[in-house]
């Protein structure tokens, strides 16, 4: 909000968005905010923008991406025994455990410790998880990308479904450029076509990156009228130091 706040929203927006990724129901929160607010909206993507930076990336009406920016994967990540794990690999977990018990049930003793670290919960968790995400992301294409296609609603199904399958990609990391994010139909305009664009860009990118280098910012969103917000990282107080 106050990174909108004083804009006209009768324009289009134009995002550069460059993010490692965050929390699915923030994302979607930020998206339906700025739905409400604008009916036509681009992405620029410097370098990358990873998991939920691509679920807003395909929120918008096109993406503008050079040869070295690149989208990811969108699997929902749960944190398990003080790590993260795709929710994909959860529920693939389990049913090749399912398939292999099935074929062989002597098998059943050795995926039981595996199946207990599992629980009923965490399965269920990681379906829900997987399907709230991809039916969120096909919601927005339907309504943005592909409004005026007839076969819309299918289209936008097989994107969400794409970018959801971390078994094709095989790593939540992976690098999907703009080449295979136009290949998935997506609307993409490329960075090199416009090079006064691509010095805007690229200038606002490497100015970012020296403001989270010189300076407590962990992340800030800000406009072209110079509002925005600011998140610092606060450093705790040495023991030794003086007070005050």
């Amino acid at each position: 909000m106050a990174g909108l706040h004083g804009m006209d929203y009768s324009k289009g927006l134009t995002i550069i968005l460059h993010t490692p990724g965050g929390v699915t129901n923030a994302t979607e929160t930020i998206v339906e905010y700025l739905h409400s607010k604008f009916t036509d909206i681009e992405v620029v993507i410097p370098t990358y923008a990873m998991s939920a930076g691509t679920m807003i990336s395909l929120a918008a009406n096109r993406l503008i991406m050079g040869k070295q920016s690149q989208l990811g994967p969108i699997d929902p990540q749960m944190p398990i025994g003080g790590r993260t794990v795709s929710a994909r690999a959860i529920v693939d977990q389990f049913e090749q455990a399912k398939k292999d018990i099935l074929a062989d049930p002597r098998t059943a003793a050795l995926w039981a410790s595996p199946l207990q670290s599992l629980g009923p919960a965490l399965l269920m968790e990681a379906r829900n998880a997987l399907e709230y995400g991809e039916t969120m992301v096909a919601r927005w294409l339907a309504n943005r990308r592909f409004k005026e296609d007839p076969n819309g609603q299918k289209l936008a199904a097989d994107v969400a479904s794409y970018f959801n399958r971390s078994d094709a990609h095989k790593s939540h990391g992976r690098r999907i450029n703009c080449d295979e994010a136009a290949a998935q139909k997506l609307d993409v305009i490329k960075l090199e076509d416009d090079q006064e664009l691509q010095e805007i860009v690229l200038t606002n990118y490497h100015l970012a990156t020296l403001v989270f280098a010189k300076s407590p910012c962990v992340k800030f969103i800000m406009n072209q009228l110079g509002r925005g917000w600011v998140k610092n990282f606060v450093m705790p107080a040495h023991p030794n130091a003086p007070n005050g």
